[in-house]
């Protein structure tokens, strides 16, 4: 059984960071492109990071551009998303996904956790 699980998210101030972690049992997260996104109240999901399983393509967000990292650690089989300079327009609720297609195929993201919220005080 597939199982992702997010943690790190929190209350943090505006212009702090925080490292989102999701960590994945019944799949190797190697193996697929994964992605991070979020989605806030009232508004859609969107994607915010996405990795690449064949080339190592690394895409972000126009938004967290410069001050966001995607970064992995095969061995625990998790990956991160480390977000610096946190914004009032960042609180939602973050999750991480595989995907059965490519990175960019945001339709065929099909396993995902549970989701971390993070609230930035404006």
């Amino acid at each position: 059984q597939v199982q992702l699980v997010e943690s790190g998210g929190g209350l943090v101030q505006p212009g702090g960071s925080l490292r989102l972690s999701c960590a994945a049992s019944g799949v190797t997260l190697d193996d697929y492109p994964i992605g991070w996104f979020r989605q806030a109240p009232g508004k859609e999901r969107e994607a915010i990071s996405c990795i690449s399983s064949s080339t190592g393509i690394l895409y972000y967000a126009d938004f967290l551009k410069g001050r966001s990292l995607f970064s992995r650690d095969n061995v625990k089989n998790t990956v991160y998303l480390q977000m610096n300079s946190l914004k009032p327009e960042d609180p939602a609720t973050y999750y991480c996904a595989t995907c059965a297609g490519e990175w960019h195929d945001y339709p065929l993201y099909d396993n995902w956790g549970q989701g971390t919220r993070v609230t930035v005080p404006s």
